[in-house]
């Protein structure tokens, strides 16, 4: 019996002697804290999964003891972990892990890339891929024709990068049993070709829906492992927070990697708000949940994309003068109002999807009547990219409090083709994330992956210089909405932490926050701004433990 108490009681003598070396100093660094009080320091002490100490190197040896893991940053810049505010983060695990369109920069790359794929998955639906037909020699929708000789007896459904709109092989469109005599859905259109009227293979917005109702849904296992696939990628990108398009499958799947300690990322999720009812039912609001998964805010679209054409404009398109975009379908039945409404009662945050710039103003116009007429309460509304604005409705942003959610690096793609779209002069108000800020308009930024790389040294990249990816605008592409690095930063920290209720928590390196920390390659603050594209994350801890070195 003695023995045995000798050696629990050496279990203790350890575990306190354990607690008591779970301390990390980072000394002789360049800390960019974004805090404003305090914004640069040398050192950083971490305790647990806090932070404990900020300051200087002859501060910090105070606090240094045996017990202390001490780290030297050799002068290399630190920063809060990188805060994303719009992913689809398990279905970007899955472009991981499967067929990858994006890299054609033709029709033939496109067809060469599928046929190897299908080759290699005869039996399984081939969907994802995220391809861009405006980096093909012809800049025109492709058609089922294209990939029908490919896969004759494979279901085929590979959306645009944008995911608002893919391309249906015959095969598919048969077991969706779409035809010439089938309807387009309110908020979704059926591309037919003008002379035949047979689909063309093009569906947008809900007309994908014909296809996604029949697509097998995702096994838990693949659901687990396309998760762990995007978590690897998060930590080697320095970010330790996404906000999240999430659903119940999802859920499930964060939870139980959270319980198996293998959560290296924070997870702030947004359900549809066709689902709304189900978080009112189960006494689910703002902030529920903890440190590492929180619930409460809701995801709704209010128009489509610019690539696809179904962004909402007052205006018609230069490109397609029959059309201003798609307003979504609980847009014109009215539930989007009705739903608002009821779910702002219930201090569930609404994060709405709005890229043209009709969809912006409406969407505005809503917010204000949910102001007027529910309680006052900390709402913090938010419009997701928020791409296309209105010189007149920006400080209405301000004003409303409305959080411009938008993500940069669709700036620099979008660039290489947007006029074309939509003109000369509508593209002046364009990502105007300079005339943002100098409204007061809070602003966060991330990136919307899988639709855009994941990197958010590529986001700040774009907002700082704003350079198309064909290279043709050296000097920014509308050059007085270029922003510094100091804003793009706080962008992707602070702003991004508050736009999720979670600023007193995280997004900046101050004493008592949790210690999310990143290191990186090179400082951004003071290099040519178009090498932070190449720069890379060299350290990334996250509640409080090193998960990456490179």
């Amino acid at each position: 019996m003695k023995s045995l108490i000798s050696f629990f009681l050496s279990l203790v003598i350890l575990s306190t002697i354990e607690a008591q070396t779970m301390k990390t100093a980072f000394i002789n660094g360049k800390i960019y804290t974004v805090n404003e009080k305090q914004p640069l320091a040398q050192s950083v002490i971490v305790e647990g999964n806090k932070i404990l100490f900020v300051g200087s190197d002859i501060e910090v040896k105070q606090f240094i003891d045996s017990n202390t893991k001490v780290i030297d940053l050799y002068g290399k810049l630190m920063l809060p972990g990188f805060i994303d505010n719009h992913v689809h983060f398990i279905s970007g695990g899955f472009y991981l892990l499967g067929i990858d369109l994006r890299p054609a920069n033709s029709t033939t790359e496109f067809r060469t890339i599928l046929r190897e794929y299908v080759s290699k998955y005869p039996s399984k639906w081939i969907t994802g891929g995220y391809w861009d037909h405006e980096k093909w020699e012809v800049k025109e929708l492709p058609t089922k024709e294209m990939i029908d000789d490919i896969a004759p007896n494979t279901p085929v459904f590979v959306e645009r990068l944008d995911g608002h709109m893919g391309l249906a092989n015959s095969y598919a469109m048969k077991l969706a049993g779409i035809t010439k005599d089938t309807e387009s859905p309110d908020g979704g259109l059926i591309v037919k070709d003008p002379k035949t009227g047979e689909p063309t293979g093009v569906l947008k917005d809900n007309a994908m829906n014909f296809i996604y109702n029949i697509i097998p849904s995702a096994t838990s296992q693949e659901n687990y492992d396309a998760a762990l696939a995007a978590l690897e990628e998060a930590k080697s990108l320095g970010i330790t927070s996404v906000q999240d398009i999430t659903f119940e499958d999802a859920l499930t799947t964060f939870q139980k990697i959270k319980e198996e300690g293998k959560l290296t990322c924070r997870i702030f999720t947004r359900w549809p708000i066709s689902d709304y009812k189900n978080l009112v039912d189960k006494n689910i609001n703002i902030g529920y949940g903890d440190d590492f998964i929180r619930m409460g805010s809701l995801k709704a679209f209010a128009d489509g994309s610019l690539g696809s054409s179904t962004a909402w404009f007052f205006e018609r398109y230069n490109q397609d003068t029959t059309s201003t975009g798609l307003p979504m379908d609980i847009i014109t039945d009215g539930s989007m109002e009705k739903w608002g409404l009821d779910a702002d009662k219930n201090h569930l945050q609404l994060s709405v999807h709005a890229i043209g710039d009709k969809a912006n103003s409406y969407m505005l116009d809503l917010y204000e009547k949910i102001i007027k007429q529910n309680p006052k309460w900390d709402r913090r509304f938010r419009l997701e990219h928020a791409q296309h604005v209105r010189f007149e409705d920006i400080k209405r942003f301000a004003e409303l409090g409305v959080i411009a959610s938008v993500q940069p690096y669709h700036c620099i793609d979008d660039g290489v083709w947007a006029e074309k779209r939509i003109g000369p002069e509508r593209i002046k108000y364009t990502y105007p994330f300079k005339s943002f800020l100098d409204a007061g308009v809070k602003m966060c930024f991330g990136t919307d992956w899988y639709v855009a790389p994941l990197n958010p040294l590529l986001g700040i990249y774009a907002a700082v210089t704003r350079r198309t990816l064909d290279n043709k605008n050296p000097d920014g592409w509308i050059p007085e909405q270029m922003i510094s690095v100091e804003d793009a930063i706080k962008c992707y920290t602070i702003n991004s932490a508050y736009a999720s209720f979670e600023e007193n928590i995280k997004g900046t390196i101050e004493t008592g926050k949790l210690a999310d920390l990143i290191i990186l390659s090179d400082d951004i603050l003071t290099i040519d701004p178009i090498k932070i594209k190449d720069v890379k994350v060299e350290m990334t801890m996250f509640d409080g433990k090193i998960i990456y070195n490179k």
